[in-house]
């Protein structure tokens, strides 16, 4: 190959180079931006359905409809673990989307306001972003959820290395629980083989 040539072909590759590396670095920036965004978004006020019969009636004759599952991305809680230093929203759904931006609701577990028998709300979470701080939790650590209705506190008292196909971590309990998964090993270098559980049980509730 001709010098010149040559030369053109490094100048060719040094331009797509760099093109490549201000996309990504603007891509990764945004998507740093949106989360931190979403992290810090206020516990909104609580709606109030005045179309619910009121304490003391004998009933509607027309009673409000059952409301619709929340729609992927929507707010549900903000969660909190202050011995992990771990603070962050948790939206509706488990999809990549929905974790890049936060920590996410599994979809057909208790939603974060049901502390009925038998709950059990699943949250998952990235083991490099959101659920990191997961790696040095201990039996006992604290646990906050809170939602427009109320504050829930839970309290450590189980972790579990279990296979990707283990749901069974996610089936009602006997006491209302908070049920953390993440990816593990959490140094892992590619697609993770397993999945770290924390499982937590309701201490005190205020509000809800």
């Amino acid at each position: 190959m001709e010098p010149e040539t040559w030369n053109r072909t490094l100048k060719w590759i040094e331009r797509t180079l760099l093109t490549a590396g201000v996309v990504l670095g603007a891509w990764c920036a945004a998507t740093m931006l949106e989360a931190r965004f979403v992290k810090s978004i206020p516990v909104p006020h609580q709606y109030v359905d005045v179309s619910k019969s009121l304490p003391g009636d004998s009933g509607n004759p027309n009673p409000a409809p059952v409301p619709a599952a929340p729609a992927p991305g929507t707010w549900l809680a903000r969660i909190e673990m202050p011995s992990l230093k771990l603070a962050a929203t948790v939206l509706e759904g488990s999809d990549d989307g929905t974790l890049s931006r936060g920590a996410g609701h599994i979809e057909e577990t208790s939603f974060p306001d049901d502390v009925s028998a038998g709950s059990n709300i699943g949250i998952a979470g990235h083991r490099d972003t959101i659920f990191r701080p997961l790696r040095n939790v201990h039996d006992g650590d604290p646990l906050t959820l809170t939602t427009p209705k109320g504050t829930y506190r839970y309290r450590v008292v189980k972790t579990a290395i279990v296979g990707p196909d283990d749901v069974y971590v996610l089936d009602p309990t006997t006491t209302p629980t908070v049920t953390l998964v993440t990816c593990y090993p959490f140094e892992f270098v590619g697609h993770a083989p397993k999945r770290f559980i924390v499982q937590a049980t309701l201490v005190d509730k205020q509000g809800g």
